[in-house]
């Protein structure tokens, strides 16, 4: 494992319901929006796209819009770690969930690895969904 520190760190907090990925430091110093365009901005937006291709076979969600995804790491090298979650510890899905989420992101071009990381804190629950999850779901 390197001891280089993660570029960023991408959270994905809920504002208004809605999933937005929120740019922050790993090292504890504060992180300065990077222009439009930015190599970084660029990568986590075809990241964020590549998971919202891969669907939990039991439900019509997308797991990105699930709320499975908890934080995206792309380093300088344009490593891509991704801490995810599933709906139950006992998901049937544990094996083709991470590879199918992995197999996407290492579709990207400008990807160097793909790491899926599954964790259970906080577990996941129906508030984790964004609102297009909830409407798809009747859920609103």
């Amino acid at each position: 494992m390197s001891d280089k520190l993660p570029e960023e760190v991408i959270p994905l907090a809920e504002s208004g319901g809605e999933r937005q990925p929120e740019a922050k430091r790993t090292d504890g110093k504060s992180h300065v929006d990077s222009a439009p365009g930015d190599t970084t901005d660029l990568l986590k937006e075809s990241v964020v796209a590549a998971l919202k291709t891969v669907y939990d076979p039991e439900i019509p969600v997308n797991i990105y819009e699930l709320g499975l995804i908890y934080n995206i790491i792309i380093d300088e090298d344009q490593n891509v770690h991704v801490d995810m979650t599933l709906t139950s510890p006992a998901c049937p899905a544990a094996q083709e969930l991470p590879a199918a989420a992995r197999r996407s992101i290492e579709h990207i071009q400008e990807v160097k690895s793909a790491h899926i990381e599954i964790v259970f804190d906080p577990p996941w629950g129906p508030d984790k969904m964004s609102d297009v999850a909830k409407v798809e779901l009747g859920f609103m």
